[in-house]
């Protein structure tokens, strides 16, 4: 039998205020490299050249009003909030729990208010525009990227470790 690790709990903390009960649903960043088409001459097609990061957002949704996510809003400081998932992974198989961490720092881009409806539930989605990315996997690090100081951490190779001695940055 081979049965697959669900998502069974979930939490969020930002800038350290714990959301136990108060979070509703976390997207978490959609990892995408930057890939450009390229033919040369000799070539008997195309291929992708990768160009790099795309743009990492994560959101989540609280339930209700939640003042305290406003006070950064809009702030000049590119790592102003710091959002860290925790995520219960269970198997159905053999009962194994997997915690899953993903930490993250940016800044609020978005704040969404939703529909204000007597009678109906209230959630807001908040967007964070990141510079900063660290998946870990029950204590094993995955990936960690640091946009602003060039880092790209993946199973512990950091790829770009080369191109920042090129650069003479390392």
């Amino acid at each position: 039998m081979a049965m697959p690790r669900k998502l069974k709990d979930l939490n969020l903390f930002t800038n350290g205020d714990d959301w136990k009960g108060e979070i509703a649903t976390v997207t978490p960043p959609k990892l995408q490299r930057n890939m450009v088409e390229y033919r040369g001459g000799g070539m008997q097609g195309p291929i992708e050249i990768d160009m790099g990061l795309q743009k990492l957002e994560m959101s989540f949704v609280v339930a209700g009003f939640a003042a305290e996510h406003f006070k950064n809003w809009g702030t000049h400081i590119a790592d102003t909030d710091t959002l860290r998932f925790r995520g219960s992974y269970e198997s159905d198989e053999t009962g194994e729990v997997r915690a899953v961490e993903i930490t993250c720092r940016g800044r609020y881009s978005n704040i969404d208010m939703g529909d204000a409806k007597l009678g109906e539930d209230t959630q807001h989605t908040i967007t964070a525009s990141l510079n900063y990315y660290r998946l870990v996997d029950n204590g094993k690090e995955l990936i960690e990227v640091d946009i602003i100081n060039n880092i790209c951490k993946v199973d512990g190779v950091d790829r770009l470790a080369e191109r920042r001695r090129a650069l003479g940055m390392a």
